[in-house]
């Protein structure tokens, strides 16, 4: 017997606290997520029927799952070439970044491809897209693209797919990136933005405008606005900080295997990990009483 095992021994979960609330920790939450072998999984997406659409480096690019794990259908198959980010909108359309493709492929929730954006495996210089990482989408229709690897840009477009205006450029500065690496639209109007390789997320008006910076990250990878609010940022550490509105830090935690890729959130409060280097889903469930 190994002196670390103990005869009868139960697994335990972990717990973790962020901004007052509590969660139970199930590392590689859903074997299905990861099905067919050794899958990184990029990022992860919830829609209105509370099914969580799993983005991997792996055919089907993408896997759909029931709220308890189970493995419902899959899409993407053989139309994604570098899958990276996945956003699920208002309207219940799923935004796919094909980085290395430089597309961004919008699909129903279903998974049938509705639409695209951008000119399969046509790399441009300061112009959509050059290495494209996440799709954000307004409360009225615009969509924002984070041309991350490449160009090192944000791109407007408005609800129809026709081309508005980019902002931002490759440096150091306030309005300028090192990799936007993630991005959403938040409540408030404001374009927030994860500049993975300077340590921060930045803050924009819709129209590009600087506002704010929020610093003390190591490489943020993935952002997602919670229903009351507050904003929770991945990064390398590894780690989970949660943001007020206003920049204030409200907590902060150690959940990940790996530093997560990718977080979404579920109705019920409970968050979802893509471990991409760990090929696994983790999964947070909210500790209620």
């Amino acid at each position: 017997m190994s002196m670390h095992s103990v005869p009868g021994a139960v697994r335990e979960t972990g717990r973790v606290t962020l901004a007052g609330q509590l969660y139970e920790v199930h590392h590689h939450w859903s074997h299905a997520a990861v099905e067919g072998g050794r899958v990184r999984v990029s990022q992860v997406a919830v829609d209105k029927a509370a099914r969580l659409h799993v983005l991997r480096r792996a055919e089907p690019a993408v896997v759909v799952l029931a709220p308890d794990g189970q493995f419902l259908f899959g899409y993407g198959e053989g139309r994604i070439f570098d899958p990276h980010g996945i956003t699920i909108d208002h309207l219940d359309r799923v935004w796919i970044a094909d980085r290395d493709a430089h597309q961004v492929l919008c699909f129903s929730s279903d998974g049938a491809l509705l639409s695209s954006l951008g000119e399969r495996h046509a790399p441009r210089w300061h112009a959509p897209f050059n290495h494209p990482t996440k799709v954000a989408v307004s409360a009225d229709g615009e969509i924002y693209v984070a041309d991350g690897y490449g160009n090192g840009q944000i791109h407007r477009f408005d609800a129809e797919g026709g081309y508005l205006a980019s902002f931002g450029e490759i440096g150091h500065r306030h309005g300028a990136f090192m990799t936007p690496h993630s991005l959403l639209v938040d409540r408030n109007d404001r374009v927030l933005v994860c500049d993975r390789e300077n340590d921060r997320v930045q803050i924009f008006g819709r129209d590009g405008q600087w506002l704010a910076s929020w610093d003390g990250l190591s490489r943020p990878m993935d952002i997602f606005e919670q229903a009351g609010g507050t904003f929770l940022v991945t990064d390398r550490v590894p780690s989970i900080t949660s943001f007020a509105a206003n920049g204030d830090r409200l907590g902060r935690c150690r959940p990940s295997l790996d530093g997560a890729h990718g977080i979404a959130g579920d109705c019920t409060g409970n968050l979802y990990l893509a471990e991409n280097e760990a090929m696994s889903v983790t999964r947070l469930t909210l500790v209620v009483g």
